[in-house]
Order: structure tokens, then C-alpha cells, then sequence
């Protein structure tokens, strides 16, 4: 019976590992979970009493979901992931948190029209096309944006903080989408 438990716990740790494996190749990024401090930067950069729509971008596990929607409980929040066992984690982790919504799809396709604010830790060819995407489909719109590490190059920042955290990690807030240039 020992030999089964164990072989079953290896099984599902095998196919856990091949799951978070063949994402990363399609995708070209593994799920990044947030760091505390990085998360408690991030969240310091949303505005106060923030209402209408949050999408947070590439939501991986969900930490930092759940902490925006708990953070702003007026918002509708809709964490976007693709990769199914981040999103099997960050689906469990929002039950219970009523403005929260998860969607296993790909938020590039994603109607991102109603957003108020997007919140994002993604790489550096994910944020090159949400720029051109925004500029294209937004352009010189109010709308919050807060990324992490990789940065929206030609945007204005609003606020810019440097975290004290192992990477120097760098939390940036965005208010308006540049027009095309």
C-alpha cells in the first residue's frame, strides 16, 4: 500500500512537472510568482478606491490576483492565465474572493476595452506587443497600467519604485497609453 501512495505521489509530481514544462516552451515563460515586497509595491501603485475593471495579465498562481482584489473590493478583477496548473492553483486560491475572476485563456486576445487598470509581470516580447496592442486600439486613453521588471519603453512614467528585494526589482506605473508614433 506504501508503494502505491508513493508511486501516485510521483505520478501527479511527474505530470505537475511536464505540465509547468511543456507551458514554458509554448508560452516562452514560466510561471513567476510575485515576491512580497514586490507584490506590496505593486499594490501601493493602485489607486485608491479603484473601481471598474482589473485585468492582471499572466496571473500565474495567483498571489498577487487575489491581493489586488482583496485590495480593491469595488473592482471587478480578471486574472488571465493559460498555463493549466498555475491556473488550477490560481482558480482554488480565488474562491471565496467574490470580485474575482479567473480565465484560463490567452489575454492577448483578451477584450481589454472596459479596463480601468492592468497589472502585469510578464516578459519582455508579452510587453512589447501589450504596447503595441494598447497603441493601437487605445491610444492616448487614461488608463492605469503597473508592471513589473519589464517596462513599457516610450510611456511617461507616473510613479517608478525600485523594491529593496534580491533583484532591485522595478515597479512602474503608467497613467495614459502614448499615442503611435
Amino acid at each position: 500500500m506504501e508503494n502505491v501512495a508513493s508511486l501516485v505521489v510521483l505520478l501527479v509530481v511527474a505530470l505537475a512537472a511536464g505540465s509547468i514544462i511543456v507551458s514554458t516552451l509554448r508560452l516562452g515563460i514560466s510561471p513567476m510568482p510575485t515576491s512580497r515586497k514586490v507584490r506590496a509595491a505593486m499594490l501601493s501603485l493602485l489607486p485608491e478606491r479603484t473601481t471598474g475593471v482589473i485585468h492582471e495579465l499572466g496571473a500565474g498562481w495567483g498571489g498577487l490576483a487575489v491581493a489586488i482584489a482583496r485590495r480593491c473590493p469595488q473592482a471587478r478583477v480578471i486574472a488571465w492565465e493559460l498555463s493549466p496548473l498555475p491556473f488550477l492553483v490560481c482558480w482554488l486560491r480565488a474562491k471565496g474572493v467574490p470580485n474575482l475572476e479567473v480565465r484560463r485563456a490567452d489575454f492577448r486576445t483578451a477584450d481589454l476595452s472596459q479596463a480601468t487598470v492592468l497589472v502585469c509581470y510578464l516578459f519582455t516580447g508579452a510587453m512589447r506587443a501589450l504596447d503595441e496592442r494598447l497603441r493601437r486600439e487605445r491610444p492616448g486613453e487614461p488608463l492605469t497600467l503597473v508592471t513589473n521588471t519589464f517596462l513599457l519603453h516610450g510611456w511617461p512614467e507616473d510613479v517608478g519604485l525600485t523594491v529593496d528585494d534580491l533583484h532591485r526589482s522595478r515597479v512602474v506605473r503608467y497613467r495614459s497609453v502614448p499615442r503611435r508614433s
